[in-house]
């Protein structure tokens, strides 16, 4: 056989396996997009949590109540526990969960809340519980529904006296954010938030996902955003806390928090160092007040008597 025969034949084939792994990649490319964005969709479109109790279970008196959030006007629905007093403590759920929150749980906190003298509100973000919406944006928008709670307490409760949030996870991260953008929010108390969305997402995703981190974090993050409208970038508890002004902050999470590590609260704590750091040793994701008890609650009620100015 000629050389030069030979030689292209040999082109041809180099060629070939090249166009192949071209493909190849092209396809595992693709196939690494549709899951990252099938994955993403679910995740922003979670199955509602069924309300399983009310309030009436603590013995507690309570109203059911209605509001809409605030901008978008989604309607959200809660209850209201009245204590005969101008302060409210509006409670903010997590990822998934509704205004019960079952796996911290919140109403037993709420009952000692509410014997100390504060209104209760417990509601549902979007996509929750019995309220409107049909996407969780994990703080994006969920903002404006805590807003919304605010606004709710403020003009059609008339309650001009101190509120303070009380948050978790999400709703810890959510709690900050509208703190920082609401004058009226006299403390929060954020238990187990994260301080960044988008680096957490980078670093902790496969926790929500249960892919692997690599590569499908990244590929979430490129595929998600143009898919759901949402941004991450957006969602920055760290970045907001300057605007809090002053006023105070209670973070508290367990040290064995693996859903959004300890280095979360440590990092909002350097950003804003008036703030209160309580590490509840042993404790897992939102599980402080079921390792802590009385300690959890005794700390909540310190602080809420530091923001009445008792303490």
């Amino acid at each position: 056989m000629p050389v030069l025969e030979l030689q292209e034949r040999q082109r041809l084939k180099i060629r070939k396996l090249f166009l192949i792994t071209i493909l190849l990649l092209l396809l595992l490319i693709l196939a690494i997009g549709g899951i990252s964005g099938y994955v993403g969709w679910n995740l922003t479109h979670p199955v509602r949590e069924k309300l399983e109790g009310t309030p009436a279970d603590y013995g507690l008196p309570f109203e059911e109540v209605s509001f809409t959030s605030r901008e978008d006007g989604l309607k959200l629905r809660g209850w209201f526990i009245p204590a005969a007093s101008n302060d409210t403590v509006i409670f903010a759920h997590g990822y998934r969960k509704n205004r019960l929150q079952l796996d911290v749980p919140v109403l037993p906190i709420a009952k000692k809340v509410y014997e100390h003298g504060w209104n209760v509100l417990l509601f549902d973000f979007r996509n929750s519980g019995e309220s409107e919406g049909n996407l969780t944006s994990v703080g994006l928008y969920e903002v404006n529904d805590l807003l919304g709670a605010v606004d709710f307490i403020r003009q059609e409760k008339k309650l001009s006296g101190k509120i303070v949030l009380h948050g978790f996870s999400m709703g810890a991260a959510t709690a900050i954010i509208t703190g920082a953008r609401e004058e009226n929010v006299a403390g929060v108390i954020a238990d187990s938030p994260f301080a960044d969305l988008k680096p957490y997402l980078m670093e902790n995703l496969s926790v929500w996902s249960g892919l692997p981190s690599v590569p499908f974090n990244q590929a979430f993050l490129i595929v998600v955003p143009p898919l759901t409208g949402l941004d991450p970038t957006k969602v920055s508890p760290i970045k907001e806390l300057p605007k809090l002004a002053g006023r105070p902050l209670l973070l508290i999470h367990g040290d064995k928090d693996t859903d959004v590590p300890l280095k979360n609260s440590i990092l909002l704590k350097n950003a804003y160092p008036q703030a209160e750091l309580w590490v509840v040793l042993g404790a897992t994701h939102v599980k402080n007040y079921a390792v802590a008890g009385e300690k959890y609650v005794n700390k909540v009620i310190e602080f809420l008597n530091k923001v009445k100015g008792k303490g």
